[in-house]
């Protein structure tokens, strides 16, 4: 599902907060934050960013005209371009927008038109208003070089009178009245310019008043609109945007004022029969320019009168238009639905009814509009219907294209992830289900795509994805949904479709993928995919369950030999320990994609320099706060064939600590023996090295003994490729599973790290002693250095350091820790006494 946007509406009426809230929730895209007061609003955005704003205008002692200002200061955590929508009491279309331009709003809409509100947040618009009449502005400024900058910047919009000190300041506005009062308000002359505020403020609280400040601080810029003040400019300050502020500073009284007289007009309108003909004078006029189309039908649902924009919006005259039905000017599919809810009205239905329908322009083209159908009955009770025509055609192609962006992969053109598991839902839920109709789902994972993806580059994996998608259209019939679900991943719900020919289909579409040749610049490859396939039927109808089954099921066919399509058995759901496997593998997988990990750092001692030589990286993930232990999650990657993934994240990171980390003077990285022989292993390495500037001879990489021997050949190439690269080499486990030391000879490693399993009981089992020695012996003759692991007591430290072992390596020197506890262990092996002995009785 996609991500929700964050709206925060400001209103210091509850009931007006929960009506705008009910209006948005049916969209399901909001999430909601609310506030009665401007300054709690504030504090929300100085911690957090929102995606839009909508506001009343009396939201406490900043209203919303200033309130919006802050917003567009940038000062808060918001962006200052944020869209702010406005709700005022009293409304008047032209002074509302006009106002509105002047403080930044986007858009401005009466309460009672709250059904609108939706097409107005999924258009919000700006515009900007020029002024130009010349305004008296009274400029307290102590330094002349400053004050010269600022009057050539305003002399165009204000005629400005300059005063060095807060007794001049005062003498001048007592003289005369000034639209503005701009103040140097900023550090060093701060104390001053509040006094001089207080006063101006309280000789008249209307006084528009403009301050310059240089602190880069919310909180403060809070303070100075709480005081009184109307607004502000940072320093440094672009020009023009010095004019405008003042300039709308300045008018900001008069922009209030107007609403107040405008609404003591209505009233007064309301009550006078001469002025109540003046206004309809008016509205005539209005009709005569207005961009909403306004017409009137009569009783058959022809047209009897249409104002001038009906001609600006269909192309046809008005005159050829009376006395024709407005049915005959929708596009087809539109007509029946139109002349529906006209009888409806005039029926005795619902008075008022909206209905979105397409207008045919006379120039062939169509275009959405938005027709509002009202009953009238005039004294004679005769029905009439009066009608106004919008323009939505942008909004709703902006609709169509949300809609279609919300349920479709944008890289692919198939549905999505959010619409398959909707179309999941509803087979699932559907009476069809219940009626012996069989369905099936299949889940498709390409095969080895990863190694497309990471050796061709992001832009080559998208060209075979999107090869890859035409190929399923190709192959699949429209009557069933494809989906692409994941990043190699694809679901196909084969609707009305049994077992046996859900299988033919799984096989035509392993053989499309297996038979296609994909390009990637001058190379020709090949993949293939594997495919899990359940049946949806009246037995089988829960939606998880039928995922759960098509992923086992997908799973199996991958550990078949892939390239295959396993059908889901009853037995394959009764392994238990393959759904756990599954599902915690799945869990293990988005973890390591989202670096949800924590390396641990385990210092490996020189017994011949008495100090710590290198550190073991060890991986812990981090699962809900909690830290998980490789033992606990490796089965499960191995499961899933992705233990790549865990090399690749611990690699990116292991490489990145060693270069902000000094202390870290070289690391031993462990290598998974899926992961070894990848050959997506050494780009990695490579690229890896060079983005964070770590000499190569600080890495240490190891892979067991087990998986060297099990193809020694590319084994023996691979350590060549590292070493020659400079990185050094280790077996690690030695001794768990050899038969000869021959095979050492054969395989250029720097060190062979002893299995801690002899080491531990070496000083009470003869045979795990003389195993010990005999491992190091061998790998000095053959120049090699030997590490013993599970160094767990002091007696087998100095047995260790008599037999003569390079490294040493357990918790009785230390144990793993994390990057930011590594200084403290070392501070504490440096501290300990006994590391520094030649023997334990000799302390």
């Amino acid at each position: 599902m996609a991500k929700q946007l964050k709206l925060l509406i400001l209103n210091a009426s509850n009931d007006e907060r929960q009506t705008i809230r009910a209006t948005l929730e049916r969209l399901n895209v909001f999430e909601f934050i609310e506030a009665s007061d401007s300054q709690d609003a504030l504090k929300i955005l100085k911690n957090q960013s929102v995606n839009i704003i909508i506001t009343g205008l009396d939201v406490g002692k900043i209203d919303g005209w200033r309130f919006s200002r802050m917003i567009r200061s940038g000062l808060l955590n918001t962006p200052k371009n944020t869209p702010i929508l406005l709700i005022p009491p009293i409304y008047c279309e032209r002074i509302a927008e006009t106002t509105a331009r002047s403080y930044g709003i986007d858009a401005v809409l009466p309460f009672e038109r709250q059904d609108i509100l939706p097409q107005i947040l999924a258009n919000v618009l700006s515009s900007h208003l020029e002024k130009s009449s010349r305004l008296n502005l009274l400029l307290l400024e102590p330094f002349s070089s400053r004050a010269n900058d600022i009057s050539e910047q305003l002399k165009l919009n204000f005629a400005i009178t300059h005063v060095t000190n807060e007794k001049a300041a005062l003498s001048a506005y007592n003289q005369q009245p000034f639209a503005i009062v701009l103040l140097d308000a900023t550090a060093a002359q701060a104390e001053s310019s509040n006094q001089l505020v207080e006063k101006i403020l309280q000789h008249n609280p209307q006084q528009a008043i403009v301050t310059i400040i240089d602190k880069n601080d919310a909180d403060y810029a809070e303070q100075l609109l709480l005081s009184g003040v109307t607004d502000f400019i940072r320093a440094p300050y672009d020009p023009s945007f010095l004019n405008k502020v003042c300039d709308h500073a300045a008018r900001r009284e008069d922009f209030m004022v107007s609403y107040a007289e405008f609404a003591n007009k209505v009233q007064q309108l309301s009550i006078s029969e001469v002025k109540y003909r003046d206004l309809f004078s008016a509205h005539q006029r209005i009709l005569l320019h207005l961009n909403t189309v306004v017409l009137e039908l009569d009783q058959q649902g022809n047209i009897r009168f249409i104002n001038p924009a009906w001609e600006s919006l269909s192309g046809f005259g008005v005159k050829s238009t009376l006395k024709q039905p407005l049915t005959a000017f929708c596009t087809k599919e539109y007509k029946q639905s139109l002349q529906s809810t006209i009888d409806d009205i005039l029926q005795g239905g619902a008075n008022k009814q909206k209905i979105e329908v397409k207008l045919q322009q006379k120039n062939g083209n169509s275009v959405w509009v938005e027709c509002r159908l009202q009953l009238i009955k005039n004294s004679s009770n005769n029905a009439t219907i009066t009608a106004t025509l919008d323009n939505i055609h942008e909004r709703k192609q902006a609709e169509l294209q949300l809609r279609h962006l919300a349920l479709h992969d944008t890289l692919t053109g198939l549905h999505n992830r959010y619409y398959f598991d909707q179309q999941l839902n509803y087979i699932c839920q559907s009476e069809n289900t219940y009626a012996n109709i069989e369905h099936a789902l299949i889940y498709i994972d390409l095969d080895h795509f990863k190694i497309i993806n990471d050796s061709k580059g992001h832009q080559q994996g998208d060209i075979v994805l999107k090869e890859v998608a035409q190929l399923f259209i190709a192959n699949i019939s429209n009557e069933h949904l494809i989906c692409r679900v994941g990043g190699d991943e694809f679901a196909v719900i084969l609707k009305n479709t049994n077992l046996l020919d859900a299988h033919l289909i799984a096989e035509g579409i392993c053989s499309a993928i297996e038979g296609n040749q994909f390009k990637s610049e001058d190379q020709v490859y090949s993949i293939s995919c594997s495919i899990g396939l359940t049946q949806i039927t009246a037995d089988n109808c829960d939606p998880n369950e039928c995922l759960k089954q098509s992923d086992i099921a997908l799973y199996i066919a991958k550990n078949l030999g892939r390239n295959l399509v396993h059908c889901y058995l009853k037995q394959d759901g009764e392994n238990n320990a393959l759904q756990t496997g599954l599902e915690w593998g799945h869990g293990v997988r988005q973890a390591l994609q989202q670096d949800s990990i924590e390396l641990h750092y385990q210092p490996i001692w020189d017994f011949k320099t008495n100090q710590v030589a290198y550190f073991e990286v060890l991986l812990r993930l981090k699962l809900d706060d909690e830290l998980i232990y490789p033992n606990q999650f490796i089965p499960s990657l191995e499961m899933l064939n992705d233990t790549f993934l865990m090399d690749q994240c611990v690699i990116r990171n292991s490489i990145a600590s060693v270069a902000a980390h000094p202390e870290l003077l070289q690391v031993a990285i462990n290598l998974s023996a899926q992961s070894f022989l990848d050959e997506r292993l050494l780009p990695l390495i490579e690229s890896s090295l060079e983005k964070y500037q770590v000499p190569p001879s600080k890495i240490i990489f190891e892979i067991t003994e087990s998986a060297s021997i099990n193809n020694l050949a590319a084994t023996r190439k691979m350590i060549e490729r590292l070493n020659n690269l400079g990185c050094h080499f280790s077996i690690d486990d030695f001794g768990t599973g050899f038969s000869t030391f021959n095979y050492l000879k054969q395989l250029p490693a720097q060190h062979v790290k002893i299995d801690g399993s002899f080491v531990r009981d070496m000083l009470n089992d003869s045979i795990d002693l003389a195993l010990v020695k005999a491992i190091n012996d061998i790998s000095r003759s053959l120049d090699k250095r030997s590490v013993a692991e599970y160094v767990e007591t002091a007696e087998v430290f100095f047995a260790l350091k008599e037999i003569g072992v390079d490294y040493g390596q357990g918790y009785f020197i230390a144990r793993p820790v994390p990057i930011d506890k590594v200084l403290i262990e070392l501070e504490k092996i440096k501290n300990n006494p006994i590391f520094y002995q030649d023997t334990l009785t000799s302390l």
